[in-house]
This record gives C-alpha cells, structure tokens and sequence, in this order.
C-alpha cells in the first residue's frame, strides 16, 4: 500500500467514500444490506482510510460503517476515520453539537479528521473555526480540513486553524480541472496540504476513451485503474473511490501497485486540455 506522508501522519494514496452507503441525502433501509455488505468486505480487503459525513444518509453513514467497525473487531488505531460537518451547522455551538453527534453515530471517541463538507457564506469562518479549534483542543477531533473550498477562503481557513490544515477535499479526475485551473492544488502542494480527490473516477466516457483504454492494456490493467494511478502519482493528492462491489473495491486498492511511466502520466495529463 502507498502512502501520503504529511505531517507525520501517513494516509493511504486510496481509501474508501461512503456517499450513497445507507442513502443518500436521506437513509434507505432497503440499503442496508448492501451497504454492510460493502463497508465489511472493504475492511477485509485491507481499507484503513474511511471518509463519510454527517450529510451521507443523514448521518446513517456514519451508524452502518460504526456498526461494521465494532461487529469485525477493528481497533480504532487501525484506521483513518474521516468526517464532514454540513454548511447548515457551521453557528460554533452547532459545530460542537454536530461533531458529538457523529462520534455517538460512529461509536468512537474522537476522528482522525473533521472537515467543513462546504462553505456557507452566511456564517463567518472565524466563527466556524472557534469551534473547530476548541474540537482539537478538546481531543474530539485529531486534524481539520476543509471541503470544496476555493484559494481565497482555504487561505484564510490556513490562517485561522491553530493547527496545521491538514486537506482540501474537492473534486478532481482526469477531465475534471477546476482546481488545478483556480490554483487551489497548487497552493495545497506547495503547503503540505493534502489534496482528497473525489469522484475521481466518475466521468462518461471512461471505458471507451481509447487512450487510457491502450495505456490500461499496456499494464494488464482497467481504464478505472488507470485513472486512478494518475492522481495518486502527484505529490500529495490522495482519492476516495467508492464502490458496492468488493471486485471493484480491489481493483481501486491494487490501482497503488500500477507504475505509469513520464509519458503515460504526460499523455494522461493533456487527455482532456481545453
């Protein structure tokens, strides 16, 4: 397994999204099933990073992957758990209201990570931060980020988290630039700021796309694979795929072992230029 190292901690190039376990902005019983289903062979394949958020589900996300941590018997050092705080609960006792909440769901003491899920311009980040600073200090919480923020707004949430801003969490595939394009994964690389990449393989024409179809078959390798190889080659950009099937989960976890060389990276890089 490859991992990022940033600020001695070391976080697996891939790990594993929980969106659409459980439900998505609601829960679904009928999902249950197959969301333990996912989340425990997931954990059998070896994924120690899990991201999810009190959004995901309504915050049954959060219970279902808390549920199958407990009933497998994994210790809590073990993992990585990452999660969100929503735009709507961003007011400081909100914050702290919300954080107690998703520890309660995931039946743990603290989270390796908490991030703000999004902006909310109508709520001052100060304040935000207030509360999300007392979460550290308080043991609730190890490291802060941040989610879908832009250069301006991550620069000033840098300046305001008393400990080091740990990522940025934001969509970004091979056709997906907008961050590159706004500088926020430039500023992040340059800042020991992680870069989580999400959706990073959630584009049309993925499998019929012959040039990362010729590149996957020179590897013995999926198009999936592949694109996944390429975000996780840059420096301190790690992704979170997601998928119900444990055959694809692998595939997303062995996409660690998959070497691309400077002109396949290159090639992959001007795939989709405006």
């Amino acid at each position: 397994m490859k991992f990022e190292t940033v600020r001695g901690l070391h976080i697996p190039k891939v790990g594993f999204g929980t969106w659409s376990i459980g439900g998505q902005s609601s829960p679904d019983p009928k999902l249950d099933s197959v969301s333990r289903t996912a989340l425990r062979s997931a954990l059998e394949l070896g994924y120690t990073h899990f991201d999810t958020a009190e959004y995901y589900a309504d915050g049954h996300a959060e219970e279902l992957l808390g549920q199958e941590i407990r009933e497998m018997g994994i210790r809590r050092e073990d993992l990585f758990l990452t999660t969100k705080v929503s735009p709507e609960h961003l007011h400081p006792d909100d914050v702290l209201r919300a954080c107690d909440r998703s520890l309660r769901r995931l039946g743990v003491d603290f989270v390796d990570l908490y991030l703000i899920h999004w902006p909310n311009p109508r709520i001052k980040l100060g304040e935000s931060f207030r509360a999300l600073n007392r979460l550290v200090r308080e043991g609730k919480v190890r490291h802060l980020g941040v989610s879908n923020f832009k250069l301006k707004m991550l620069k000033e949430s840098v300046a305001l988290s008393e400990t080091p801003l740990l990522t940025n969490q934001i969509p970004y595939s091979l056709p997906e630039k907008t961050y590159v394009e706004n500088g926020v994964i430039a500023y992040c690389q340059q800042n020991d700021i992680l870069v989580t990449a999400y959706s990073p393989v959630k584009f049309r024409n993925l499998n019929v796309n012959a040039t990362l179809k010729s590149i996957a078959a020179a590897h013995g390798a999926t198009s999936y694979q592949v694109a996944l190889a390429w975000l996780i080659a840059q420096p301190r950009v790690i992704t979170i795929p997601m998928s119900f099937d444990p055959a694809h989960q692998k595939e997303n976890l062995e996409a660690m072992n998959l070497e691309l060389s400077a002109s396949e990276l290159g090639q992959l890089s001007n795939l989709y230029s405006r």
